[in-house]
């Protein structure tokens, strides 16, 4: 563990903080650092599968509960300064005796100046009892920053007498940032077993280890694609947008030390079957990067404060696997009730609150793609300048955009053919989104196909336009609605310019 993380566990000691909880799993990282906090203190262990432990051994000295063991170390406080280990206890503590003594050894800690007893929580699971939420202390284990995790890797490359490029150096520590000392050893071995050496080429079996934290965690989803921005017919002012930051994110080290912020995200608003999710996975294509999905839902939990922990993790989670696009659909629905004051609700303002923080704050390479249907349903806070890099509104496609989406739909399934007359297509479909349009030509093709058809004419793709209810007619009055509500705000226009122009 890094030396300001001692430091600060060694500060919470000497300011009487009774309980420290650690939300961590290697215990071994813990252990080492609990021994430097202090040299003369006396540590003992407790770990829930072998009782009584000796703190450095780890050899089992008494089978006992943990009621029986609080009750035979609380006085140790009295005789020496002493440091109570608790390993993996989180279920005992729903149990009222249990937090009877905690409570009993935190208070002489705190009030009595001849008492000197210092505990320890070690556990991935966190569970705080309301009688014990003003002695409890957090602590979050910080995780090894840029300078090292270069040293990570040098120390690594040196034992193993590798050699390694400075480049490769910084382009794999940039790689294993927001991974933990454990994590990043892993890394490193699978690398070297592999291949024998250590490259910047390793950055895809990073991505995948990184994918592995998505699955076990299970609040985030990996959602895999084979979308590209080529497929996006239109919003051709959005993909030059996005191609300038892509630039910055494949050649990220040298941004950085250039002086170049790390892009934070885009908030894109508009027209629903409009490409919207579809720029999401593009824009992870684009940038070459890994799409995860959060869905705020998932985060919903039974108990107090459950939830919260549930953002913080996921949040922590999806720094850990960046560089990644992190895609947030719908997000009006996501923060549904924010301000309102009851039940539920009032879970939901606190993930926002939280959510809302860490945008502004985060320094890490996670790219946020936004999108959401109704801007009037949404925390106005999302719309101020220094959230996203840029907010973008989506309109219907123009006659252009028509035209190239139309025929992105014909190319993809081998029905395009310089016979069909895109012009005529376009004046009959005014009004028709991206998703209308592609409906014409699956039905299309699938009537040429019953009346045993080889080509696609335009009269068969003029048939089925007549057959295709536009979003502009079912959602007539949603469509207005919204386009006020944009021009309240300082959206620039993802449509416009033409698609040879970004």
């Amino acid at each position: 563990m890094q030396k300001n993380a001692v430091d600060i566990l060694t500060s919470y000691v000497d300011a009487l903080h009774p309980i420290i909880y650690i939300n961590h799993f290697d215990f071994k990282v813990i252990d080492d650092a609990i021994s430097k906090v202090s040299e003369t203190a006396k540590i003992v262990e407790f770990n829930n599968a072998l009782g009584f432990v000796d703190f450095k051994s780890k050899h089992p000295m008494h089978e006992v509960d943990l009621e029986t063991f609080l009750k035979q170390v609380m006085d140790y406080g009295f005789d020496h300064e002493t440091f109570v280990v608790l390993k993996d206890v989180h279920n005992e503590l729903k149990n009222p005796k249990i937090i009877a003594l905690l409570k009993k050894i935190s208070e002489d800690n705190v009030y009595r100046e001849d008492f000197h007893e210092t505990i320890f929580i070690i556990s991935e699971v966190l569970v705080i009892p309301d009688e014990l939420q003003d002695f409890i202390t957090i602590f979050d284990v910080p995780l090894p920053n840029i300078q090292e995790i270069r040293d990570i890797i040098e120390d690594y490359a040196r034992d193993l007498n590798i050699d390694i490029t400075v480049e490769d150096v910084d382009e794999i520590a940039l790689s294993c940032k927001g991974l933990n000392e454990f994590q990043i050893q892993q890394i490193l071995n699978l690398a070297y077993r592999d291949g024998g050496h250590i490259k910047a080429d390793d950055k895809k079996l990073i991505i995948s280890e990184k994918q592995q934290l998505v699955k076990k965690a299970g609040m985030l989803e990996i959602v895999n694609f084979k979308e590209k921005v080529e497929d996006i017919g239109g919003l051709y002012n959005l993909k030059r947008w996005l191609s300038k930051k892509a630039s910055i994110f494949k050649d990220l080290d040298k941004a950085i030390k250039f002086g170049v912020d790390v892009p934070k995200g885009i908030l894109i608003v508009g027209m629903p079957g409009c490409g919207k999710s579809l720029t999401a996975k593009a824009t992870a294509s684009l940038f070459e990067i890994p799409l995860v999905r959060l869905d705020v839902g998932r985060l919903l939990g039974k108990y107090v404060g459950e939830s919260e922990n549930n953002m913080r993790r996921t949040l922590s989670l999806a720094e850990a696997i960046s560089p990644c696009v992190l895609w947030i659909d719908e997000l009006e629905k996501a923060f549904a009730g924010v301000g309102q004051s009851l039940g539920g609700n009032e879970v939901t303002t606190r993930l926002f609150g939280q959510f809302l923080t860490w945008m502004q704050e985060k320094e890490s390479t996670v790219f946020i793609v936004a999108t959401a249907n109704n801007i009037a349903k949404m925390p106005p806070e999302f719309m101020r300048r220094g959230r996203f890099d840029e907010l973008f509104f989506v309109d219907l496609p123009d006659a252009d955009e028509r035209r190239n989406i139309l025929r992105i739909h014909l190319e993809k399934r081998g029905k395009w053919n310089s016979e069909i007359d895109t012009i005529a297509l376009t004046k009959k479909t005014d009004g028709y989104s991206g998703v209308d349009l592609e409906s014409v030509v699956k039905n299309a093709i699938e009537e040429a196909f019953i009346n045993e058809k080889q080509e696609i004419t335009t009269a068969d793709l003029l048939t089925s336009v007549k057959r295709t209810k536009s979003i502009s007619v079912t959602l007539k009055e949603k469509i207005k609605d919204l386009r006020d509500d944009i021009s309240k705000y300082d959206f620039m226009e993802a449509n416009g310019m033409k698609d040879k122009e970004w």
